[in-house]
């Protein structure tokens, strides 16, 4: 029997359920601490510029697509220093996105959440750019999520000063 390497078409497959679910975990680990919080949030004074709550579950479901898609594509490529710089700064700024819904809402510490997305917002940044080094695509994938996220980060500066 001859050893061959598993088909382009076997890995790939293989490395986007290895994305989707290490996005999907930071979904649910993000969740976990949200849902249980929002009656909290809905008691704090928000700034006008605060999106309806119907907004965020479609722009983090899109987001989150965006980044398993991202993290696919990079995955796929071979490994290298670049890569690991990359797929490091990735996986950090999908721990700070969780750890901020522990610090924002299961916390119920706006201060907190401030603490922490901003330095996630400069991870993000960092990880297009190492993104954009190995795939272009990817980097852009990750555009809209830094959007957001300065966009969060506004919100968030909002709150604290309103609370």
């Amino acid at each position: 029997m001859i050893d061959r390497p598993p088909s382009t078409f076997a890995r790939d497959i293989r490395l986007g359920a290895l994305a989707l679910g290490v996005v999907v975990a930071t979904l649910a680990l993000g969740q976990i601490a949200t849902y249980p919080n929002l009656p909290w949030y809905a008691g704090l004074i928000k700034p006008p510029f605060n999106p309806p709550n119907s907004v965020f579950a479609p722009v983090w479901t899109t987001l989150y697509v965006l980044m398993a898609f991202a993290l696919w594509r990079v995955l796929r490529l071979p490994a290298s220093a670049e890569r690991r710089t990359a797929l490091m700064l990735f996986f950090l700024q999908l721990a700070l996105n969780t750890a901020w819904s522990w610090m924002f809402f299961a916390a119920h510490s706006p201060v907190l959440g401030l603490v922490n997305i901003v330095p996630q917002l400069l991870v993000i940044l960092s990880a297009i750019v190492a993104f954009w080094r190995l795939d272009r695509p990817a980097a852009l994938c990750l555009v809209p999520l830094a959007g957001w996220v300065a966009f969060a980060t506004l919100l968030n500066l909002a709150i604290v000063r309103l609370n």
